[in-house]
This record gives structure tokens, C-alpha cells and sequence, in this order.
């Protein structure tokens, strides 16, 4: 792998990356190489499941397991078809209740909500994101030794804060708690703009919903995609509306970071987006107006935030030179991002709640896809060693 300057300044950082309160009451990188600005460059074998132990935290000749056993989750995004689908038109697993059943039988142990949405004719019908109906879905979580680690919940447009809003966000703090989540999130930015002053108003926010989130015993935590750890443009001649167009080097969540109270606020990295921000937003025009070079590090920047970050969207793409972003989404272990690496580096493995992903798994052809490759997935994070010294 051809060597990059980290965002400290250290080349080799970046090579090793490359690759009793209401809830408890309620409740009871793969690197782009240089060249490879173009395109990601496989740098490590991908994670597949070569060895399928689950209830070893060592193996013979091999090291500790990187992902423990309650620690292996997935966002019901993933089988959002499965959830959806009328249990009266097929015999395959649909709804919440069968869903969390086959889950269960795969190993996973954690599940991350998208929703509380599915079929009609699912026990419960077709909308469960109410108190009775977290209790139903609580029930069945139980039933098959699932915990639900956290949701895409609802976040107030508003600011300030309407009391309608605020009514709505405490409902759905209460629905977390039933369930028995210590988060409760969006799959969302804070913001998609490229300012400080919106930043600003973003961390305001956030630390305002944190701290009602915060009494109810809740951590809230906002999720990534690519632009977030984009350029801060903070400096530099200023545009025809007053706003600055160049940039110091400072990442926007980086800059969140630093702005939001960290008793309050907590981020979700989805993994595979920030490996995406890798292979876009590599060089930036500095405050006089040259171009530099800084390659971002995603697991240098959890290892320096390591408590901010207590969820993982662990998603895997194979390289694509054609889409825009390096790198096509598949299912967990079948990609080049490396993610051995990746949870070495970060560390805290009895802390981080990695949730498996792949936004592709529906299928409009087969309808079995879904669950099927979380299987895979599942599969694949339980295979994870740290490499022998």
C-alpha cells in the first residue's frame, strides 16, 4: 500500500488503517491508495467467514474474537422487505415477530430499529411505534433474546423547538425505553451544510435534545453519511452571499464533534460511508488558495473519540470506478473493506455496538435475498480475529 499522511501528520497511523432512572424502570480500509484517488485499491483480504466459531473468544493459532457475541446486531433496514411483506401471501418469515425469530436463529443478538412500520396482517398490524405497541414488540424481542440496541427515531425539524415537536421527540424517548435502548438516534446528518455557523446551530440543537434525552436516560446519536466528513468551508475570499469558500482542513463532524457536549451527544459512524468520504474528499483549497492533501483516517477518528462513538453501521462495498463514490455496497465480509483492521484500531469491543447493513439485500426477484445475507453477514462478523503477533 502506497503510504498517506494521516490527519495528524503520522503516515504510519494511516497505513495500519487503511483498510434507578425512567429507562432502567421501564426497561426491568480498505484504504484508497495514491493512484487511487481514481479508484479504492484492495488493499486486505476481505472478513469472510472462514472460521464460523460463535461462542469462543479465542481460537487455536488465532486471536480474540473483534465483535463478542452480544455484541453482533443488524438495522432492520436491511430486511425491510421481510418486515413488510404479508404473512397471508408467503411462507417466508414476515413481520417483526417471525423476523426477530429467524434473526435470533442466525446468531444476532442486537437489533438497531429503522421504523416500527411492517405488514398489516402482522401480529400487531401495521404500526407498532406506539407504547402498546412497543410493549408487543418488547414481548418479542424477549421471546427470542434480542436486545434492541437503538432507532432511526424521530428528531424535531424545528428549532427553536415547537412544543408539538418536543411532545412527539418524548414519545418516542418513552417507545426507546420500553423497548430497553440505551440510544436512540436518526439516520441523518445534523446538517448538509458546508458552514460553521450551521454547525453551530446544528450542535445547539443537538445538545438542546440531548439534554431532554439525557433525563429520560437516553444517549442520542446522529448517524453519518459521506458529505459529513466533508470540508468545513471556514475561510478564505467570501462568495456573492457573504459565505466563505476555502477551507482550514477541519472535517464537519470533526467540527460537531468539538461543538456538541459530549455528556449529551453521540454519533453512529456507518462505516462504509466514511470509507466512501476516504475516497472522496481527499484534497481541499486552503485559506490562500493552494490545494492540499489530507486523507481521512475512519478508524483514527473513532480511536481519538473512542466513547462518542457507541454504535457501528458495519456495511462492505467492493471497489467501483464507475459510481462516484469507490465502492458498490454487498453484504458484510464479501467486500475489501478491512474491517480486521478496523476494529483492532478502534479497540473497545465490549463498547461498540457494530450493526450489520446492506442497503441492497431486497430483492424484487427473490424475496428470500434478505435474510439470507444477513445469515452471511452474521456469519462473516462472527468470524472476526484480531491477527496474531
Amino acid at each position: 500500500m502506497t503510504a498517506f499522511n494521516d490527519e495528524s501528520g503520522s503516515g504510519d497511523a494511516l497505513r495500519r488503517a487503511l483498510g434507578v432512572n425512567r429507562r432502567r424502570f421501564l426497561s426491568t480500509c480498505t484504504a484508497v491508495a495514491a493512484g487511487a484517488i481514481a479508484a479504492p485499491v484492495v488493499g486486505a483480504s476481505p472478513a469472510l467467514a472462514q472460521d464460523r466459531g460463535r461462542g469462543h473468544d479465542h481460537d487455536h493459532g488465532r486471536g480474540h474474537v473483534l465483535v463478542p457475541p452480544g455484541k453482533r446486531g443488524i438495522i432492520l433496514y436491511t430486511v425491510r422487505d421481510a418486515t413488510a411483506r404479508d404473512p397471508l401471501a408467503s411462507d417466508l418469515p414476515s413481520g417483526f415477530r417471525e423476523v426477530f425469530k429467524q434473526l435470533a436463529r442466525h446468531g444476532y443478538r442486537q437489533v438497531e430499529f429503522a421504523g416500527y412500520g411492517q405488514h398489516a396482517n402482522a401480529p400487531g398490524g401495521a404500526n407498532l411505534g406506539s407504547v402498546a405497541g412497543a410493549k408487543l414488540l418488547r414481548s418479542w424481542l424477549d421471546d427470542y433474546g434480542l436486545r434492541a440496541q437503538g432507532t432511526h427515531g424521530f428528531i424535531p425539524p424545528s428549532w427553536p423547538l415547537t412544543s408539538a415537536d418536543v411532545d412527539t421527540f418524548k414519545l418516542n424517548l418513552e417507545i426507546a425505553n420500553i423497548l430497553g435502548m440505551d440510544h436512540m438516534g436518526t439516520g441523518g446528518d445534523p446538517t448538509g451544510s458546508s458552514y460553521p455557523a450551521d454547525w453551530d446551530v446544528a450542535a445547539d440543537k443537538w445538545n438542546a435534545l440531548g439534554r431532554i434525552a439525557r433525563r429520560e436516560g437516553i444517549k442520542l446519536y446522529t448517524h453519518n453519511h459521506d458529505s459529513a466528513y466533508g470540508f468545513l468551508l471556514d475561510g478564505g475570499p467570501l462568495d456573492a452571499q457573504g459565505r466563505p469558500t476555502r477551507s482550514s482542513g477541519i472535517r464537519k463532524l470533526e467540527y460537531f464533534l468539538k461543538a456538541t457536549d459530549p455528556k449529551l451527544v453521540w454519533l453512529e459512524m456507518d462505516i462504509f460511508w466514511a470509507h466512501v468520504a476516504q475516497y472522496k474528499f481527499h484534497t481541499y483549497t486552503a485559506h490562500d488558495g493552494s490545494t492540499r492533501e489530507k486523507v481521512f483516517d475512519p478508524a483514527g477518528l473513532v480511536a481519538r473519540n473512542n466513547k462518542r462513538y457507541p454504535l457501528f453501521h458495519a456495511k462492505d462495498g467492493v471497489v467501483s470506478t464507475t459510481n462516484g463514490m469507490g465502492y458498490d455496497m454487498v453484504p458484510f465480509g464479501t467486500g475489501v473493506i478491512d474491517y480486521t483492521t478496523f476494529f483492532s484500531r478502534v479497540g473497545e469491543r465490549n463498547y461498540h455496538n457494530p450493526m450489520v447493513e446492506d442497503d441492497n439485500s431486497p430483492s424484487a426477484t427473490d424475496p428470500a435475498q434478505s435474510l439470507r445475507e444477513a445469515k452471511i453477514s452474521y456469519d462473516n462478523l462472527a468470524a472476526l480475529r484480531a491477527r496474531r503477533r
